[in-house]
């Protein structure tokens, strides 16, 4: 029996697995991961940035975190040489009517303690040449890292301090017992004292195989990208973003030059037909029937339909797109943008259509399930980690010592 088994094998649980391992050096520590790779979905299809928390609400978990999160990860690079840059990024005003809201977000950034400055139009190109906007925000704390990188050097810490990691096992029951908790698994039964759900895509569905009825359901929502052709990458030369709707919950295209040195413009936001649906064409029928017979989807929805609409707009019209992209850079043509990787974003929704705005842990028997754990949750990960350990220890260490 392991005294730990971790459920997924992205960012979140092998950050998870490590610091259980530095709290619980003599535990018996298992990881599962049902790919044949760590890090397949959202960590390893994200946009690579390290933000600095600039959007969250204060005081909330997201906003600590992230925080925190911005300079840990930085450490974390420096010390296993993963290249990365603090290169900071502006977010602009484009239009008269966003001006007050560039200011509601300079002074939510100021509230989550961050080196943030106010700036011109004319301050903003020196910084972005070919970014037109009337003013902007510069967040110095911002920077671009390969969060697959960083995932499998989690993965390679975790086996240095002795947990076992094991790939290709899909987990397809749950049963809690006396002793814990039995996994049974395409690869056999696992048996755990404690359990942890970081399942991503999947939280939910291990949440109610755990027992625990959870108070969101996850809807995947596809982010689609276009990549600057090489010849068109001097438009960009940090990060740049729009000043995001603060009644839609994503933060609009934006452009994001990549550690790489390529530069991706996006994403657009659209309900996925399958949870793990990275093309238009992809179908799954009990992923779209779990989503579209859920109440709190159809009130998102009407709540958000002209911005739905326009999202939808976007995916199939490269033209919309590309205009959406025209408001930052009005020199961006549609022969410049080649169309490249997706990515799928967990969101958990409740059921009176309310989006879950902040990091959801969910304490089950003898268990711990991450129920909700979006962007910034790359950029938090080693932060998100020692707090499902903190919570783990609040509830074992009392009655067990390991």
């Amino acid at each position: 029996m392991y005294d730990f088994v971790i459920i997924g094998g992205g960012i979140v649980g092998l950050s998870t697995a490590m610091a259980l391992g530095q709290r619980y050096p003599d535990a018996q520590i298992l990881l599962l991961e049902k790919e044949n790779h760590f890090a397949p979905h959202q960590t390893g299809n994200n946009s690579g940035v390290i933000h600095s928390g600039i959007y969250y609400k204060p005081g909330s978990l997201r906003a600590k975190l992230c925080r925190e999160g911005c300079q840990s990860m930085v450490e974390f690079c420096q010390k296993h040489n993963i290249d990365y840059d603090v290169c900071g990024k502006v977010i602009v005003a484009t239009e008269p009517e966003e001006l007050p809201l560039l200011e509601n977000l300079y002074q939510r950034g100021l509230e989550n303690g961050l080196e943030i400055h106010k700036i011109t139009a004319e301050q903003v190109k020196e910084v972005e040449p070919y970014v037109q906007c009337l003013a902007g925000i510069k967040v110095n704390s911002t920077g671009i890292v390969n969060y697959t990188q960083v995932a499998l050097k989690y993965a390679e810490l975790i086996a240095q301090q002795g947990g076992k990691l094991q790939l290709s096992t899909k987990v397809e029951n749950i049963k809690n017992t006396s002793e814990g908790t039995v996994i049974e698994t395409n690869q056999g039964e696992f048996k755990a004292k404690f359990l942890i759900n970081c399942a991503g895509l999947y939280s939910d569905r291990i949440t109610r195989l755990g027992g625990v009825k959870p108070e969101a359901k996850i809807i995947p929502f596809r982010g689609e990208y276009y990549e600057l052709i090489p010849q068109k990458r001097h438009l960009v030369k940090t990060l740049i973003y729009p000043v995001p709707n603060p009644n839609f919950p994503f933060l609009g295209v934006h452009f994001t030059r990549m550690i790489d040195g390529s530069v991706h413009a996006g994403p657009n936001a659209v309900l996925s037909l399958k949870r793990e649906g990275y093309k238009k064409t992809d179908f799954d029928l009990a992923d779209t029937l779990d989503t579209l017979t859920y109440p709190g989807f159809w009130k998102l929805a009407t709540k958000h339909a002209k911005d739905g609409i326009e999202e939808i707009i976007r995916s199939f019209s490269k033209a919309a797109f590309v205009h959406s992209l025209q408001r930052l850079i009005p020199e961006v043509q549609s022969e410049d943008l080649i169309p490249t990787h997706a990515g799928v974003r967990a969101q958990a929704l409740r059921n009176d259509g309310k989006l879950v705005d902040d990091f959801l842990i969910v304490e089950g028997r003898k268990a711990m399930h991450v129920c909700n754990a979006p962007s910034p949750a790359a950029t938090a990960s080693l932060e998100i980690g020692k707090a499902i350990v903190e919570k783990v220890a609040n509830v074992q260490e009392p009655a067990t010592k390991l």
